[in-house]
């Protein structure tokens, strides 16, 4: 390209050649451009071979004239300095840029201090005129020579492909340029040209180099400086006219050169700072000659369209050079009017040749059309109350101009063009959206996420083959990271998403965004402004958009199709009640970010009742729109204003369905629960009265009753009219109760039933004629709770109450509470948990007794097995679960057994079976054990009455027959005959398990009473009965179950424990226990079956009875016992045997001696093996540890003195006849050599050794060896 480099040392001039300078500059102007080069090469060549001879001979005529500064004594050039050009860091190439400039200054100015003729002459005689003799042409005559290389250096530097060097040698050649006068832009531009001329045989990479070298190299021209020079010389320059011309030519090259090109141009006009009128004479002109702008109309050029903008803001174009490009007269109104942008879209359309980087006309068109929106704001925030007006360009715009303009943008350019084109331009629209959201004001978001670019969005990510799914990725994540922690903008984008998507975003697109924007509302303030937008939202009519969610408005021939799955989700979404829905979902879930976090604790109370405040006021907003919107509708108009709340309401203009009224009351339920839930967290608090959300929501409900133009969303019956107003008064009173007693459990009490009459009318308003009589029955409650709330207001209802056996309060609120629960709301059933806590302390046998045969229930139950068929099961396989067979007894016979009939605790058993009949049932062993409560003869009498009854009664259903007393069953059973019988069966279970959370809260309150066994008993069967179901709900329930009994009973505080409790009821219970333990299959069964028996022995223990009256208990395990020696289908472990003997010592000291004779008749080697290991814990019971130990010594010295002939006996069955498996023979030497130390330890050596017989005497000493040896040294 150019001349060859020059030899690499850093401070040796160049020789000159022996031709004259003119004559040179004349041959070189007459050679071709190869030529030169072919001859620069053979002088190189040459010179490099020349004779040293000619150096020496020289010398001497540079010595005879000294005077004249000699030219070899210049300062040199650093050739190496060029290498740091291309270093990866920008310190390291700015500063060999400053070195290279420094050393060139220098040189240059040395060279014009030695200039003139005679320093001319001198340089020709001395050889150092010329770098390169090709390359005296070049203009640069008044340079030096180092000056010369270095720039031809820098000019071929930025064609190099390395990495950095371009940057680098630009970086250079712009600084030389800028501080070098003597270099004259025209010879420069021209040995740019010359040096990186493109010919023909160049192709691909390297005449691209040459291109982006000389587009570097006229940047750094523009960037010099040396122009504004050149202008401020002389103002008639052609200089900066050239310089275009020279650009331009260039960006005709190559398509990808007229964006930089343009680029350099501006760089130059900032740079020129010319006058306005001087700005087309030397830029337009140029322009206007190679036609740009009119190639650009026709064409769509965004590089010029650029060009133009970026011009006009200096000075007014007129329609003779950008033709049509621009409007004249020129106004941005008139920019963004909707005429020119249509003219404007191939432009802006052929931008997306440089995809996937974004055209800087985006940036610049983003600018325009946002102007300085975030110095405006700050401005606003600063000045509230300022009224300067900004008369200068777009500043004095209003915001509804420029609104206007973002909308006819947005629509034509983006919408009407992008969107609907290749993937390339919709990677360009939301590219250019995440350039407008941070100037974009907020008012402005709902335009640019416009429906169209929403269901672009879903039809992206509902994709992930989709080939812009990376895109739409992270246009989500940037507009999450742009919104940061600013509500107005976490507002605008959630309500825009949702909108358009019908609030399924999140479901179709299978991303968080939804649900991760509404967590970011974690304040009073931020939360209130989502709710009120959801409001507007629900309520506009405009929100549910016409447009049909069609493919083709947002795809073209080249993008996805959408699928199957996409087309159904598009057509689900144009349900309107979808994005209703939705905004009434989402309003409560925002009071759970509404929490204390981890530093709660140090918050000091100020900050608690404020934060307290401000999550009621938001509680209030929730709870008045979904009360206003789902119980009442305006019968003129849609719009009420209450004078005493001083409030308006507004309603949609179409009504809501059935059903979503329907949600707002669920809603509204979870809403006053989860209130209620943050009071009893709370209730060591005395904000109560402040923060009372269930009182507040009575109070609005009663107000908006008592204005004439609403109503109830439906028309009520007279029971249900009657029950509606009947509990809004009782509410009121207990609430002017609960103000006297201030706080206090009575306070509470109130409080509690308060929420139970506000869920209860909303029950009555969600479902019709279901709970007016419940509701009634629960108002006579509360006048018999609270007297004083009856106000002498005494109705047929009450007289009725009142005529009865006036059973307990409490049981009639039991039995209310019962009534409702079948069909409550979750809501609703919390409610009265609450309650029930506050009042299950005086709940009678009757009312448990209730419950607890809800438990046991089923939709339907077993016919009563008959003599035979109880006979063929005792006499068959005794696993079976025989207790599937027993039926409950009718509820009068409960109620006998409960006042005392056959068992002596007033039937805290529930009916349980006494001992007699616990005898008669002695065959029956088997898991049944463990639940079954009524003997053969009671079996049979229930027979009779059932078929008295079925004959008395034929015409009616078996289901009704049996339930006919219990409402809340009839129910069910009306429900299983109309909707069948899974249905039935879920709600069935549904209110077993809400019974059962009303016992666990029983239990948890009162573990010490003598009820815990009754309920223990009920609980257990049906654990039995429901644990291996094939019905998942009913297997769960049996979980359910266990996990009460486990952690309620077995594992609680306190356990039953007084006088009232009798060991005769204990008994027949753990006698089940042990059998159901000893004989049950599952492991599960088993299991529970051991705790109960630790549990019941536990009772036992600690009502310290005598010895005497232990005797059935004794009788009892040594029965379980006799059965694991006698019968293999026993399943009994020897481990669990050892735990009760660790725990009761008393117990292994009366089985002692029957264990040694059971296990000297065991029948089966691997019994007695496992039996050996109970007498063995047995024995060391006896062993003393400590010396407080001696009395227990003593009483087991005599217990083991007296059955010392059975354990010898014992030994002498084990040693005589030794089990062939190693494990078991080492096993029984083990057990008799403890059984040595046992009589060591007790003194007993001796009366041990004297009963041994002789066989036996000679067994021990041949199969217990030193053990036994030892016994008898310490004998003697």
């Amino acid at each position: 390209m150019a001349g060859k480099k020059r030899p690499s040392s850093s401070t040796e001039e160049p020789e000159a050649e022996k031709e004259g300078p003119n004559e040179h500059h004349k041959e070189a102007q007459s050679m071709k451009p190869m030529e030169r080069r072919k001859k620069r090469k053979a002088v190189d060549k040459e010179r490099h071979h020349s004779d040293p001879k000619s150096k020496v001979e020289e010398e001497p005529k540079q010595a005879k004239e000294a005077p004249l500064p000699s030219f070899s004594n210049m300062p040199g050039l650093h050739i190496g300095v060029f290498n740091d050009f291309s270093s990866p860091e920008a310190s390291v190439r700015e500063a060999a840029a400053e070195a290279l400039a420094k050393e060139l200054i220098e040189v240059q100015r040395v060279y014009e201090r030695i200039g003139g003729e005679k320093g001319k002459e001198r340089e020709e005689e001395e050889g150092v005129a010329q770098l390169e003799a090709a390359d005296k042409d070049d203009g640069l005559e008044n340079c030096a020579p180092s000056l010369r290389y270095a720039i031809r250096r820098l000019v071929r530097g930025v064609s190099s492909p390395r990495e950095c060097s371009r940057q680098g040698f630009a970086l250079g050649f712009a600084i030389v340029v800028g501080s070098i006068p003597s270099i004259k832009v025209e010879p420069l531009m021209k040995l740019i040209d010359k040096s990186l001329e493109v010919s023909s045989g160049m192709k691909g990479q390297e005449a691209k180099d040459c291109f982006l070298g000389r587009l570097f190299a006229y940047g750094s021209i523009a960037r010099s400086g040396r122009l504004t020079t050149e202008w401020d010389n002389d103002i008639n320059t052609n200089a900066v006219k050239n310089f275009v011309s020279h650009v331009l030519s260039l960006a005709e090259k190559k398509r990808y050169l007229r964006e930089p090109a343009v680029s350099v141009i501006l760089d130059m006009v900032e740079k020129l700072q010319l006058p306005l009128e001087a700005l087309p004479n030397h830029v337009l002109e140029a322009l206007g000659k190679h036609d740009w702008f009119q190639k650009a109309s026709n064409n769509g050029d965004p590089d010029l369209l650029f060009l133009a903008l970026k011009l006009q803001e200096r000075v007014s174009i007129g329609s003779e050079y950008c033709g049509k490009l621009l409007p004249y007269p020129f106004s941005f109104d008139s920019l963004f009017s909707r005429e020119h942008l249509l003219y404007l879209v191939p432009c802006l359309k052929e931008s997306t040749f440089c995809h996937p980087r974004v055209h800087s006309l985006w940036h610049l068109l983003v600018t325009i059309l946002t102007p300085e929106m975030q110095s405006r704001d700050e401005d606003a925030m600063s000045c509230p109350n300022s009224s300067k007006k900004h008369t200068k360009s777009r500043k004095s715009g209003s915001c509804e101009e420029i609104t206007k303009n973002i909308r006819c943008f947005w629509e034509i350019v983006i919408e009407e063009s992008l969107l609907l084109s290749s993937h390339e331009r919709k990677h360009l629209a939301l590219h250019v959206l995440l350039l407008l959201l941070p100037r974009l004001p907020i008012t402005c978001i709902p335009i640019v996420l416009s429906y169209k670019l929403v269901h672009c969005l879903i039809d992206i990510l509902s994709d992930k083959a989709s080939w812009l799914y990376d895109t739409a990725q992270h246009f989500l994540k940037e507009t999450i990271n742009w919104i940061g922690n600013d509500n107005d903008r976490c507002v605008s984008v959630i309500v825009a998403l949702q909108k358009h998507s019908n609030g399924r975003f999140d479901c179709i697109t299978k991303t968080q965004t939804i649900k991760g924007l509404v967590a970011k509302f974690n304040n009073g303030q931020g939360c209130l402004i989502f709710v009120h937008n959801l409001m507007s939202l629900f309520i506009d009519e405009g929100a549910i958009t016409d447009e049909p969610s069609d493919q083709s408005q947002t795809t073209d021939e080249n993008s996805e199709i959408g699928s199957l799955e996409d087309k159904d989700t598009a057509g689900a979404s144009a349900n309107p009640d979808l994005l209703k829905n939705w905004v009434i979902n989402t309003m409560p879930r925002v009071l759970k970010n509404l929490k204390f976090d981890s530093r709660s604790k140090s918050l000091t109370d100020t900050e608690i009742v404020k934060f307290k405040e401000e999550k009621f006021r938001v509680q209030a907003e929730i709870m008045k729109f979904l009360a206003v919107q789902g119980l009442f509708s305006a019968s003129l108009g849609t719009e009420v204003t209450s004078f005493e709340l001083q409030e308006k309401f507004k309603w949609p203009k179409a009504a809501i369905s059935n059903s979503l009224c329907r949600m707002c009351i669920d809603q509204l339920q979870l809403l006053l629960e989860d209130a209620q839930r943050g009071e009893v967290s709370n209730a060591a608090s005395n904000d109560h009265e402040r923060t009372d959300l269930g009182s507040y929501f009575m109070c609005f409900l009663k107000t908006l009753c008592n204005i004439p133009s609403v109503s109830l969303y439906r028309k009520l019956s007279d029971e249900d009219q009657k029950a509606f107003k009947k509990l809004q008064a009782m509410e009121s009173r207990l609430l002017q109760e609960e103000r006297k007693f201030a706080f206090g459990i009575e306070a509470n009490k109130l409080h509690a039933l308060r929420y139970v009459l506000s869920q209860l009318v909303l029950q009555v308003l969600l479902c019709p004629g279901d709970f007016s009589e419940a509701a009634m029955e629960l108002v006579i409650c509360c006048k018999k709770a609270f007297p004083a709330t009856a106000n002498d207001d005494s109705s047929e209802d009450e007289d009725k109450f009142d005529v009865n056996d006036t059973p307990e309060m409490i049981d009639v609120l039991a039995e209310t509470f019962l009534s409702l629960l079948p069909h409550s709301s979750g809501p609703m059933c919390f409610a009265i948990e609450q309650v029930f806590r506050l009042y299950c302390d005086d709940l009678t046998i009757d009312g448990l007794l209730r419950m607890l045969r809800v438990v046991r229930k089923d939709l339907k139950p077993l016919r009563h097995q008959t003599a035979s068929s109880d006979e063929d099961d005792d006499d068959g396989d005794e696993e079976d679960d025989d207790f599937l067979g027993v039926e409950d007894p009718d509820e009068n016979d409960e109620a006998k057994l409960a006042e005392g009939g056959d068992v002596n605790d007033e039937g805290m058993l529930g009916a349980e079976a006494t001992g007699e009949e616990v005898t008669k049932e002695d065959e029956v062993e088997s898991e049944g054990m463990l639940g079954a409560e009524a003997s053969d003869e009671e079996v049979m009498k229930t027979d009779e009455d059932d078929s008295a009854s079925d004959d008395s009664d034929g015409d009616m259903d078996d289901d009704e027959t049996m339930f006919k007393k219990d409402e809340s069953f009839a129910k069910i059973l009306k429900e299983r005959n109309l909707s069948g019988k899974d249905s039935a069966l879920s709600q069935l279970q549904i209110f077993k398990s809400r019974v059962l959370s009303l016992l666990e809260i029983y239990l948890q309150k009162n573990p010490g009473k003598s009820q815990v066994l009754m309920i223990y008993s009920y609980l257990v069967r049906a654990f039995v009965k429901y644990h291996n179901a094939k019905e998942s709900q009913i297997r769960q329930l049996g979980i359910r179950i266990r996990g009460i009994l486990q952690k309620k009973v077995f594992k609680a505080k306190d356990y039953p424990k007084g006088d009232d409790i009798q060991l005769a009821s204990l008994e027949p219970l753990l006698e089940k226990s042990l059998r159901s333990a000893s004989r049950s299959m599952h492991k599960e069964v088993s299991s529970l079956a051991q705790a109960s028996s630790f549990w019941i022995l536990k009772v036992i223990q600690s009502r310290n009875f005598e010895k005497s009256e232990l005797d059935r208990v004794t009788k009892i395990f040594r029965d379980i016992l006799d059965d694991f020696f006698q019968s293999k289908k026993c399943r009994l472990k020897s481990g669990f045997v050892k735990e009760v003997i660790r725990r009761h010592p008393w117990l292994g000291l009366e089985l002692f001696g029957f264990l040694l004779e059971k296990c000297g008749r065991a029948k089966s080697e691997f019994r007695r093996i496992e039996a050996l290991e109970v007498v063995d814990c047995v024995m060391k019971s006896w062993i003393p540890t400590t010396k407080g130990e001696e009395t227990l010594s003593k009483s087991s010295s005599k217990l083991l003195k007296k059955n010392l002939s059975a354990l010898c006996d014992l030994i002498h069955v084990l040693l005589s006849s030794l089990p062939q498996k190693q494990s078991r023979r080492a096993e029984v030497r083990r057990f008799c050599s403890r059984a040595l130390q046992a009589i060591s330890a007790l003194n007993l050596k001796k009366q041990f050794l004297k009963s041994l017989k002789p066989e036996v005497y000679s067994l021990c000493e041949s199969q217990l060896g030193d053990a036994f040896l030892l016994l008898k040294a310490h004998s003697q």
